[in-house]
């Protein structure tokens, strides 16, 4: 069954990143399928001209500013003004591969989902330091594979780097609420609504990420503190898998104490496991520059992650000053 789409990307300051994501949706083998929808929210660098650029060379494309107030609501204004029967969601920093519609109509007629979402990779355009902070994202050793390997300790869970759901699933749920992980709690919500989510493993985007790794530990943090909130939101989606980073940090901790005041052989596991992240970024990415700053990519991941989620445990949980937070999340609505 064809679809027609209608692709959301809320934008703020990255006129050059909506160049290259207009572009690569300009090449696609089929365009007769979706229209993009753009959503400026607020900015001071505004992307009107690439999108009035790629409207003339005849990309299906609309375009609306409206005030700053966050990714969750500039994608619920686009919905709103969307005329697709069915809704995709990328970010401003991916790259499209050209065949993506193609292949997405074919997996939809062959397995229709209420709700998909695909993996995230590294275009071989991206910088040694991109690359390997998308290993560090994807890689089995560093997140159990829950972003959409082939391997994972966990259910799949669609997010909007990469993701689509239809118009039936925004008329009962709602949008998204304006939180961090707010495609999570949306993925959860569409879940517990009953309708059919999964994974389409052949339909990557190019993923950017963060260019550095300062920008990245402040990502990663962010995510491990959000974790705690969804928990308090849906106890039943904390896994062990999202422990653990937590029990990374507080490992390494003890071996580096141990170290010190016992024998340095105490660190023999973390040199092993490091090993093994070199050895399995050098096979994955055919790059020993890459291979070597997926360590520290690694490292940040792991620890950016766990040091959020054991910050956010002990003073929303242990503390329990995250149970008004969860009450506010939880009656937004997502209109």
């Amino acid at each position: 069954m064809s679809h027609f789409y209608s692709v959301i990307i809320p934008v703020y300051n990255r006129p050059d990143e909506m160049e290259e994501l207009l572009a690569s949706l300009e090449a696609q083998t089929r365009r007769d399928c979706f229209e993009v929808v753009v959503v400026e929210d607020g900015s001071t660098v505004p992307c009107r001209e690439q999108v009035e650029r790629y409207a003339a060379k005849g990309l299906n494309v609309k375009y609306f500013a409206k005030e700053n107030e966050g990714r969750s609501i500039a994608r619920n204004y686009g919905i709103e003004r969307a005329a697709g029967d069915y809704f995709i969601f990328f970010d401003s920093d991916c790259v499209i591969p050209r065949d993506y519609f193609e292949k997405l109509e074919k997996m939809a007629a062959e397995r229709p989902l209420d709700c998909f979402g695909g993996p995230d990779a590294a275009d071989k355009s991206f910088t040694t330091t991109q690359k390997a902070i998308n290993h560090a994202m994807t890689s089995f050793l560093t997140t159990g594979g829950i972003r959409g390997g082939k391997l994972s300790m966990e259910k799949f869970t669609p997010r909007t780097f990469n993701m689509g759901y239809s118009r039936r699933v925004y008329e009962r749920v709602g949008g998204f609420r304006e939180m961090f992980s707010e495609d999570i709690d949306m993925s959860t919500r569409i879940r517990h609504a009953g309708f059919t989510i999964g994974l389409y493993a052949d339909l990557p985007v190019y993923h950017k990420r963060r260019v550095d790794f300062g920008k990245f530990a402040r990502q990663v943090y962010v995510f491990g503190m959000s974790r705690i909130t969804l928990k308090l939101l849906y106890p039943e989606t904390l896994k062990p898998v999202h422990c653990l980073p937590a029990a990374f940090v507080i490992g390494c901790l003890a071996m580096l104490v141990l170290a010190v005041v016992w024998s340095p052989w105490w660190l023999l596991p973390l040199g092993i496991y490091i090993v093994a992240i070199f050895a399995a970024a050098l096979w994955a990415t055919r790059s020993v520059i890459v291979a070597a700053k997926a360590i520290p990519a690694s490292m940040i991941q792991l620890g950016g992650y766990g040091t959020g989620f054991i910050k956010a445990y002990f003073v929303k949980i242990i503390l329990g000053r995250g149970r008004n937070e969860a009450e506010e999340f939880a009656l937004r609505k997502g209109k």
